[in-house]
């Protein structure tokens, strides 16, 4: 069995097609969660950002995937995380989920598909996790207007290069954009993809540069700040348990 395994929980990824990644896992450390939070975690895939949102102390957090195993693989996760009683996960898909809840959140999370044009000679279930097909930006930003509190946050992880076409979107929508975080591996790359943070009312736009390395596979002072408190190579000594209900693990092992 894949798992792996945080220093609080752990994540069996047998069935999602997109695994444990440094950048996902950066972007749910780096989640402006506030601590009591509705969370919706849009398109949860393993569960990732909805445990590192619990972590972070949410006080309910609901998520939506559309693969059917892919999501009963997220229910097992929350299941065996230590924030049970506060995770959900619905097989669904957000375009269906929207006009019917009844609930609004105050912090709208999601990695979304994010590749418009492409070949379609990857796996199916990859090429439903990273393409835009099931999830046009639009529907997305839809439905993420009629869920998200007027005083909330909406929180995306996206390619750089779908930056602009996004906010403006977004900007249609009444949606502004408020911080933007780029990744780039180290000093000398080039941003890769960025997190968004949008709210209803705009705001002066903070931007900054995240650099992930600070040599090969060595975490910057600055990413070990915000994944000191997930990933088990910083966790304190004596403190690396296993976690329950999984099997073999690729325990400790660095994202790729």
């Amino acid at each position: 069995m894949s798992t792996f395994h945080f220093q609080r929980f752990s994540v069996i990824q047998e069935q999602s097609a997109m695994r444990v990644c440094t950048d996902a896992t950066l972007f749910g450390a780096m989640a402006p969660v506030r601590r009591g939070d509705r969370v919706l975690d849009i398109g949860t895939g393993t569960g990732l950002l909805a445990l590192m949102a619990a972590q972070l102390g949410a006080a309910r957090v609901r998520a939506v995937e559309l693969c059917g195993k892919t999501c009963r693989e997220a229910a097992l996760n929350f299941t065996n995380s230590p924030w049970s009683d506060r995770l959900r996960a619905d097989h669904q898909a957000i375009q269906d989920f929207a006009p019917h809840s009844r609930e609004h959140f105050d912090l709208i999370i999601s990695n979304p598909p994010f590749f418009d044009r492409h070949s379609k000679s990857e796996p199916p279930g990859r090429r439903l996790a990273r393409h835009t097909d099931r999830l046009p930006h639009a529907e997305l930003i839809a439905a993420v207007g009629r869920l998200l509190e007027p005083d909330g946050s909406f929180y995306l992880l996206l390619p750089t290069p779908a930056v602009e076409a996004f906010q403006e979107r977004a900007r249609a929508s009444d949606l502004h954009l408020i911080r933007r975080i780029d990744y780039r591996g180290h000093a000398d790359n080039p941003p890769k993809v960025a997190a968004l943070t949008f709210r209803r009312h705009g705001e002066e736009e903070a931007r900054e540069t995240l650099t992930i390395y600070s040599s090969h596979r060595t975490y910057s002072p600055q990413s070990e700040r915000y994944l000191a408190d997930f990933l088990l190579r910083f966790a304190p000594a004596g403190s690396r348990l296993r976690h329950p209900g999984t099997g073999a693990a690729n325990e400790g092992r660095q994202p790729e």
